[in-house]
């Protein structure tokens, strides 16, 4: 399917949708793009599914000037209001979780139930910290741009189990879950245009990201999901998240921090029952 694009206050935003269906808005993590929720199309069975490249990131607008997460969230409802959506379902990876806070603490009346996956309420990092990470993700891109095929490795190794990407690097023509191969996600991150003035951008939103003591007033249904083995997100912070919110779920899965797609399946089947019920 070919993309779609709207402006949403001068904000280019890239995005597609599939299946028919209450909505699913699919908010993706940092630097990625909107083909990171290639496992979970099969919820388009029983669901409309909306997934869009983030501002920074994909096809979408690249602004120089910092921003928020709550203009992320913004760029959520604006969209939604482009594509005359009253209602949705909002599910949120890493970064997209943290968006996906915002815009259920911005606009609950919008919001019909909240899934956060691999995320946090608020960065676990001090100054030190952070310096690495950002200082990480600059190195990231750079390894990408010298060798994509090596860097990709590098990436992946850091966000699926060991076995798993074993078998990634010894079998990249394998379809997994009949979903994606190795070469599909290869192919896919090619994508990931987010260049340094874009990560700088998505890590100062990140820092400036505090929803701890909000998420109380959260009313809204809410299904926390964590991988065991997750070493870019750890899972306290998903439980420290389903101790403060009043209404919530938490499902801790054995992946790493892309284990919706290394447990599609099992991941699938818990979002289906969860907005099914």
């Amino acid at each position: 399917m070919s993309e779609l694009f709207t402006d949403v206050d001068g904000i280019k935003i890239t995005y597609n949708l599939f299946g028919e269906g209450p909505p699913i808005i699919l908010l993706h993590g940092f630097a990625m793009y909107k083909e990171f929720w290639i496992a979970q199309k099969p919820l388009i069975e029983k669901f409309q599914l909306i997934s869009l490249d983030n501002r920074g990131c994909g096809n979408s607008s690249h602004p120089i000037e910092s921003y928020e997460i709550e203009d992320m969230a913004n760029d959520v409802k604006n969209l939604m209001d482009n594509l005359n959506i009253k209602k949705a379902h909002v599910i949120g990876h890493s970064l997209g979780g943290m968006i996906a806070q915002s815009f259920a603490l911005k606009y609950p009346d919008r919001l019909m139930k909240l899934i956060l996956i691999a995320t946090f309420p608020k960065l676990p990092l001090d100054k030190s910290g952070i310096e690495m990470y950002r200082n990480n993700q600059l190195s990231m891109y750079e390894a990408k741009l010298k060798d994509p095929k090596k860097g990709f490795y590098e990436k992946m190794k850091q966000r699926f189990t060991r076995n798993f990407f074993k078998l990634m690097v010894e079998e990249p023509t394998k379809t997994f879950h009949n979903l994606f191969t190795t070469e599909d996600l290869m192919e896919l991150e090619k994508r990931g245009t987010s260049k340094p003035p874009d990560i700088l951008n998505l890590i100062h939103a990140i820092v400036n990201h505090n929803t701890l003591d909000l998420l109380q007033k959260i009313k809204n249904e809410t299904l926390i999901l964590a991988g065991e083995k997750d070493r870019l997100t750890s899972k306290l912070s998903s439980i420290q998240m389903h101790e403060k919110f009043p209404n919530s779920t938490l499902k801790v899965f054995k992946g790493g921090h892309f284990f919706p797609l290394e447990e599609a399946p099992e991941v699938n089947k818990c979002i289906l029952d969860f907005l099914s019920k």
